[in-house]
């Protein structure tokens, strides 16, 4: 077990795990979790006999990260926890290097391979890519832009539950990029699409990486201009204006939907204090 308390430092190296060096395990879309930490040891019990491929995530305390599979059969001391659960509901997990560490290992898994030309890809010798010999082009993780965004409308704004989503959390509207548009665009496409209505004034917040499957998270608040609520159906279950004190759950402030939705409230209350 390692503590959780340190610091992560991102890099990339093409060095290989020795013993004692730290991991990041996954299997699947889930982490395999020791104990009440994060990471286990390279060669430590809860591996078994296990040396699977691993890529280095640079430094965690000074010390040399990986990230890696291990088979999910019951290993001693290691117990499956989904990423989306640690990202939304375990204030304590490292969000930034658990979703760093899944997109870059599904990233070196998916890109075995050219997608030009088929030929096996190696590794880059100077920096994290996966390289073409034949056609002599490096393949870097991939990042999704996608954008999201809370609509307000006077002192109300607007909330709505995925149908494809099963936890209760009302969120709010997102979609990726489209080639040719810019955020600004997508954003009114993508409220258009799935809700029927029109914005504007369209104002950038933050952003977050989210690793479902590599996406760039990029947050606004936009004011409603018009229409009425028609709902997409294969994408919202349900969608309704609600006040800042009165709501149905909303996804914590570890994501960048909670964060939105706080500023959306602060920005009504200091209007309010304003008149």
């Amino acid at each position: 077990m390692v503590n959780n308390c340190a610091q992560w430092v991102p890099g990339w190296s093409d060095d290989k795990p020795v013993a004692g060096d730290l991991l990041l395990a996954f299997s699947g879309s889930n982490i395999l979790k020791p104990g009440d930490g994060w990471l286990l040891r390279w060669g430590g019990p809860e591996m078994g006999d296990s040396r699977p491929e691993a890529l280095a995530l640079g430094t965690w305390n000074n010390q040399k990260l990986f990230v890696t599979t291990l088979p999910d059969t019951g290993l001693p001391g290691l117990q499956p926890v989904t990423l989306r659960d640690a990202l939304i509901l375990s204030p304590e997990a490292p969000v930034d290097l658990l979703s760093t560490g899944f997109q870059v290992w599904q990233w070196w898994q998916d890109h075995r391979y050219c997608g030009r030309c088929g030929e096996r890809t190696q590794p880059h010798p100077r920096e994290r890519a996966r390289w073409c010999d034949r056609c002599h082009i490096p393949w870097y993780p991939r990042i999704a832009p996608c954008v999201i965004v809370v609509i307000r409308r006077d002192d109300r704004f607007l909330l709505a539950r995925s149908s494809r989503v099963t936890r209760n959390f009302y969120s709010l509207i997102a979609g990726f990029v489209e080639p040719g548009e810019n955020l600004e665009q997508a954003v009114v496409r993508e409220v258009k699409e799935e809700t029927g209505l029109d914005v504007n004034n369209i104002r950038y917040q933050s952003s977050q990486p989210w690793p479902f499957p590599h996406q760039l998270m990029v947050g606004f608040i936009a004011d409603y201009r018009g229409g009425e609520l028609c709902l997409q159906e294969d994408e919202l279950a349900d969608a309704g204006w609600f006040c800042a004190d009165k709501h149905p759950p909303i996804p914590p402030e570890t994501t960048i939907a909670g964060r939105l939705i706080s500023a959306v409230k602060d920005e009504i209350a200091s209007d309010r204090s304003d008149c």
